[in-house]
């Protein structure tokens, strides 16, 4: 397979001399790990202070990760990209609410993105997260399927009518949905209603994808029981595949609750199970339809290879790789320029609501093993090619 995820003037053929070396300058922040620890308290502290801290992380992290504060905010970053044939997933980042209103607000916003997505060509899915439309401590009764109060039920049913009004709205608008998957607690009772959208909405086609976190060692064998739902009922399943997000609150769960760990033993055996997943998921093409999140380029690489070996064709309705907004962009722009369909995840929300969302971002980077120094030496490339250049 021919390696292109190394042209840096095709990864930041977007980004000024400024913006470059502030995505230097930003990563090599982020590449301290003490630096990140003490950032995120002073961050976390000055928000619930409210001291005036927001133009400070608008100019620095927020920018870099996010495409604005409102859905209309981030078009012009939308259409930019998209001259690159770089595609938008607009992220409504705010999660962790309580309140019904709240939830209410978070459908509308959703509702919103839909018909945007419905408008314009570079902007090819919705997005939500579970805990954007209920309480996650609810999620979580339903799914121990402990007896929920009559109060709770009312609330419950007022969750699931929330997913199937998008659902619905997707599906009529021909737009499609991806539902993001949190924490392993929560996420048994998302998915029972995610199955439940795919049986009324994927009837012809893949509109509603959940979401299959691998470094989960159980998500292949839920992958394979719900192909066998499919078969038998007719239905199409979507699924973006990640390696994961909340590894450090889900070890640290499992040892305090003292029952074993959801998560992988090592980085190798989620490895293993990402690929396992891409190729069961090739192998079922005409039932299923991907969208591979991950910036792991070997990844990237082995589903590029899979689609040759099989002759699928690189624009493949089926077949969508993703990465998020100010992360990879040697992958994103890269794949795009050789044909394939590309997203980029396009946070957006108040600088104060996305703040978790930012703060996960970095922790990541710091500890996801070489993907800090990988984006670092990119960057130093490019701005040591454009200084040759001049």
């Amino acid at each position: 397979m021919e390696k292109i995820f190394n042209n840096t003037e095709v990864a930041f053929s977007l980004k000024t001399d400024t913006e470059l070396d502030r995505a230097y300058f930003l990563f090599k922040m982020i590449a301290s790990e003490p630096l990140v620890r003490i950032g995120t308290a002073v961050t976390n502290f000055a928000i619930k202070a409210h001291l005036p801290v927001e133009g400070l992380i608008r100019a620095t992290v927020f920018d870099h990760f996010c495409g604005g504060t409102t859905e209309v905010d981030c078009l012009s970053v939308v259409d930019k990209m998209f001259t690159k044939g770089v595609s938008s997933v607009l992220d409504y980042s705010v999660e962790g609410k309580e309140e019904e209103a709240q939830f209410d607000a978070a459908l509308n916003m959703t509702l919103k993105t839909v018909d945007f997505a419905k408008e314009r060509q570079a902007i090819p899915f919705a997005v939500f997260k579970p805990t954007g439309l209920g309480r996650i401590a609810l999620y979580e009764k339903v799914g121990l399927k402990h007896p929920l109060t009559e109060a709770e039920r009312a609330e419950w049913s007022r969750v699931q009518e929330r997913f199937d009004i998008i659902c619905k709205t997707a599906h009529e608008k021909d737009v499609a949905l991806l539902i993001d998957a949190e924490e392993s607690w929560m996420q048994d009772a998302a998915d029972a209603i995610v199955e439940e959208m795919m049986r009324r909405y994927n009837q012809k086609k893949a509109i509603v994808f959940n979401t299959l976190q691998l470094y989960r060692w159980d998500r292949m064998d839920y992958l394979k029981q719900l192909h066998a739902k499919a078969e038998t009922d007719g239905f199409y399943i979507g699924m973006k595949l990640v390696r994961g997000a909340y590894m450090e609150k889900e070890n640290d769960r499992a040892q305090q609750h003292g029952y074993p760990t959801p998560i992988c033993a090592d980085k190798a055996a989620t490895d293993a199970n990402y690929d396992t997943a891409v190729d069961y998921m090739m192998t079922h093409l005409e039932r299923m339809a991907i969208f591979a999140g991950t910036h792991n380029e070997e990844s990237s690489y082995k589903l590029m290879a899979c689609m040759e070996q099989k002759g699928i064709a690189k624009n493949d309705p089926r077949i969508w790789f993703g990465q998020l907004y100010g992360m990879s962009d040697n992958i994103s722009y890269n794949l795009a320029a050789h044909g394939y369909n590309v997203a980029k995840y396009l946070p957006f929300g108040p600088v104060r609501d996305v703040m978790p969302y930012l703060i996960r971002r970095a922790e990541e980077n710091t500890s996801v093993a070489g993907q800090t120094s990988r984006e670092l030496n990119l960057l130093k490339t490019e701005r040591e090619r454009r200084k040759l250049d001049k």
